[in-house]
């Protein structure tokens, strides 16, 4: 029987599942129920050390020997300390050593418990990577992460290069009730390495078997769709003719697809939902693309890193393809396509069926895209504002700021957009539009809510402002995106205390920092400025402020969402 503690028997479960064969255990009673369950294990050979010192030497000239992972346990307080010097040993020669220490619950540190250390990051300078597991497992979230963490520990051990690792696990009492039958079967992550066209070939492998493919790509600011040369044009359109591509506006290789509208309209529909899935790229706008992976639980997750980093968004991932570029890798997926060479299935396509749903699905959302006129409302202007840009003869780099702004860029944009999505912060939109002006004889738009621009206006107080940048100022008075959230109108005080209300205006700051400034209050004089902010010349920078309502504003798109 194994312990009754969740934590121990998922680290169990995946040091077995990830090529542990050998355990130095050493002495104490925290670390007891990690020890017992090593012991209990068939696949483990344990070997009991009580010199903490010489038993961290001991698992060294093992895991020397085997080439293979190690793991030493021991108990909390100042026993892990003295597996230090065999720590750095492995660090430098990079051995595969796993350091296994139990602990105290967090609680307990500092407060004169005994044999109580901060253990976190205390070998923080010589490993590969740390992890601390939850003491106490009560959800499922808590239970994907405890798992993701040791995953993410036991990986370390080979790459980017072999080395030593910490695996720090608190533990409640009580300690010794051992009553599980048997280790969960857990989700084990694996790296997969190949360069070129057998990357390529091996996420291909993949897709084109699959009945129900699917490749999702977040944020790129690579290879440029509209900078491509004819082979690696024929290239995506193969791809797109073969698996499901899904793309935001912030993706530079790919046309947006309507992701939030198509999601919308399916709901829960199980017809739509991949058996693989490949995920390129960095950050996701869309909350619904994000839930929608979470609810894959029986898909195939597959996540290309430039890193080898588990940036699991779908809960659910089971590999993790180390590639430096995610517009190669598809360029290298529709390159095989070209030359006839589409995996197990030969000229097959079991994904057809599959594809054709998607198809139809984009095509009956584009059409609400199209003839859904929004009353007079943030995503009016957008709208509006994306028309225009459409008939522009002339080089426009977009920047969209985070919130409101840029979930309303991918209703709209059928460009690339660039938004500070890596923490999806506020703070900062202005002033990176205001630097990439700087650098660029392209004309620099900048759509930005009302909290976003006054948390960065000092961008405006700049001596290199040049007459290039143009700002459209979504103005409702308040965070807008806040009236989307559902709940949060119960609150007495969400305006004042929760969204920001306020009662400013960017016309004295325009004043001030000599920006040219220009108002709307309503259709006719929204749709007046922006041809003027568009194509007036101007010295100095332009900027258009259109005050809204938010109601109107969070009506509009909830509207929208319900034809699509």
């Amino acid at each position: 029987m194994y312990s009754d503690k969740e934590s121990i028997n998922i680290l169990t479960s995946l040091l077995v599942a990830h090529g542990v064969r050998h355990a130095v255990v050493c002495p104490g009673s925290r670390n007891a129920p990690v020890v017992h369950n090593l012991a209990e294990c068939p696949d483990i050979r344990c070997f009991p050390v009580t010199d903490e010192r010489s038993a961290g030497f001991f698992a060294l000239g093992i895991a020397q020997t085997l080439r293979q992972p190690v793991a030493v346990c021991v108990t909390s307080g100042s026993a892990l300390l003295n597996v230090a010097p065999a720590v750095a040993e492995a660090y430098y020669q990079q051995v595969p050593l796993v350091v296994v220490s139990a602990d105290r619950p967090e609680a307990w540190i500092d407060q004169l418990d005994g044999q109580t250390i901060r253990q976190a990051g205390a070998l923080a300078n010589i490993v590969a990577k740390e992890v601390a597991l939850p003491s106490n497992i009560r959800t499922e979230t808590e239970r994907w992460h405890c798992n993701r963490l040791v995953n993410e520990a036991l990986l370390a051990t080979f790459f980017p290069k072999c080395g030593p690792v910490h695996i720090n696990v608190p533990i409640d009492e009580p300690l010794f009730e051992f009553n599980t039958p048997a280790l969960p079967t857990q989700r084990v992550i694996r790296w997969h390495f190949s360069q070129g066209e057998g990357l390529g070939a091996e996420l291909a492998g993949w897709l084109f078997d699959a009945e129900r493919p699917m490749v999702i790509v977040g944020q790129y600011d690579g290879l440029s769709r509209d900078r491509l040369d004819p082979e690696a044009r024929q290239a995506l359109s193969l791809l797109s003719q073969r698996v499901v591509l899904l793309s935001e506006s912030l993706c530079s290789l790919l046309p947006p697809t309507p992701v939030e509208e198509a999601l919308a309209a399916m709901d829960d529909d199980q017809a739509y939902q991949p058996d693989v899935v490949v995920y390129l790229g960095g950050m996701l706008v869309s909350k619904r693309l994000r839930h929608f992976l979470r609810r894959l639980e029986n898909a195939r997750v597959i996540m290309v890193s430039p890193d080898g980093g588990v940036n699991d968004v779908s809960m659910h991932a089971t590999d993790v393809v180390v590639a430096h570029d995610a517009g190669e890798v598809l360029l290298a997926m529709g390159r095989l396509l070209m030359e006839g060479r589409d995996g197990l299935n030969g000229n097959m396509n079991p994904g057809k069926a599959f594809l054709d749903s998607w198809k139809s699905l984009f095509a009956r959302v584009e059409t609400v895209v199209d003839v859904y006129e929004p009353p007079f409302s943030q995503m009016a202007v957008v709208k509006y504002l994306e028309q225009q840009l459409e008939d522009m003869d002339m080089p426009v780099v977009a920047h969209y700021a985070n919130s409101s702004a840029v979930r309303l860029a991918n209703v709209y944009a059928q460009h690339h957009v660039l938004c500070n999505r890596g923490v999806n912060g506020i703070e900062g939109s202005l002033s990176t539009a205001v630097g990439c002006a700087a650098v660029t004889d392209a004309m620099v738009l900048c759509v930005v809510g009302d909290l976003s621009f006054f948390y960065d206006q000092n961008a405006l107080w700049n001596r290199h402002l040049k007459g290039n940048l143009r700002i459209v100022l979504l103005n409702n008075a308040i965070g807008g995106i806040f009236h989307t959230l559902p709940g949060l109108e119960h609150s007495e005080v969400h305006d004042a205390m929760v969204c920001g209300a306020h009662h400013t205006s960017a016309r004295g700051i325009c004043s001030q920092c000599d920006v040219g400034y220009l108002h709307a209050a309503n259709d006719q004089e929204m749709r007046m400025g922006i041809v003027t902010l568009l194509t007036r010349h101007s010295s100095r920078p332009m900027l258009l402020e259109v005050f809204t309502d938010p109601q109107h504003d969070a009506g509009a798109l909830k509207d929208y969402l319900k034809k699509s």
